[in-house]
C-alpha cells in the first residue's frame, strides 16, 4: 500500500470517527430553540435586503452540515453579522439540538 493510499484511508477513518462523535441531539429542545431561525429561514422566498441574496431554507438540511455551519459562524470562520451573533449565543448542546430538529424535518 502506498503512502498516499494509507494517508487517504487514515483521513477517511478520522472523518468517519469525527462524524460519529456528535450526539444525536434533543429534537424537542431544538424545536424550541429555532424560533428565531424561523424569522428568516422559515419564510418561503425570503431574501436579504442588503446585500441582496436569497435566505436558504434549512428544514431538512443534513445534521452534520448544520452543526458545522453554526460552529463556523460562532468561530468567525464564516462571516455574516446576524448568523455570527446568533451562533455565538448557542452552546454546543444547543447546536446539536437545533441540528437534530432541523434535520428531522421534510425539505
Amino acid at each position: 500500500m502506498t503512502r498516499l493510499q494509507l494517508l487517504g484511508l487514515t483521513v477517511a477513518a478520522a472523518l468517519f470517527a469525527t462524524a460519529s462523535v456528535h450526539a444525536e441531539g434533543d429534537k424537542a429542545a431544538g424545536r424550541k430553540l429555532i424560533y428565531t431561525c424561523n424569522g428568516c429561514h422559515g419564510v418561503p422566498g425570503y431574501a436579504n435586503a442588503y446585500p441582496n441574496y436569497p435566505v436558504p431554507r434549512i428544514a431538512g438540511q443534513n445534521q452534520q452540515y448544520i452543526i458545522n455551519a453554526l460552529h463556523e459562524y460562532r468561530s468567525g470562520e464564516r462571516n455574516h453579522p446576524t448568523m455570527t451573533a446568533q451562533a455565538q449565543s448557542l452552546s454546543d448542546k444547543d447546536i446539536d439540538d437545533i441540528a437534530a430538529y432541523l434535520s428531522s424535518l421534510a425539505k
